[in-house]
């Protein structure tokens, strides 16, 4: 990466996870390993954690629910979430949200619970 990087949420990359649903994927590992930044449509997420990276969602849009070590939070936008690594966590409902990661997500961060 050269001093900066500019990116069209159109123009990310966009993926299919398993874990949290439709993802569009502006900030990666491979643009810096401190920190990612990714757009998402949560349907129906499966329950995992990291072992290194703490994730922040802040709700876009939708509503749903986000299941953090077994207990329940609703959401609506405007919502910011801090979770730390370790924390099982899955979303479901149908909501778009903004997933930070730091250091940056990588398949081999995530566990599947």
């Amino acid at each position: 990466m050269g001093k900066y990087l500019v990116r069209k949420l159109k123009e990310a990359p966009q993926v299919i996870h398993s874990s949290c649903g439709e993802s569009r994927r502006l900030i990666t590992v491979e643009d810096s390993p401190d920190f990612s930044f990714h757009v998402v449509h949560i349907l129906d997420g499966k329950r995992h954690y990291h072992k290194r990276s703490t994730e922040t969602y802040y709700v876009l849009e939708g509503n749903g629910k986000l299941e953090l070590d077994g207990e329940i939070v609703d959401l609506e936008p405007g919502m910011a979430i801090l979770i730390p690594p370790g924390v099982r966590h899955r979303g479901y409902g149908d909501f778009k949200t903004i997933v930070t990661g730091t250091p940056a997500f990588t398949l081999e961060d995530e566990c599947l619970d």
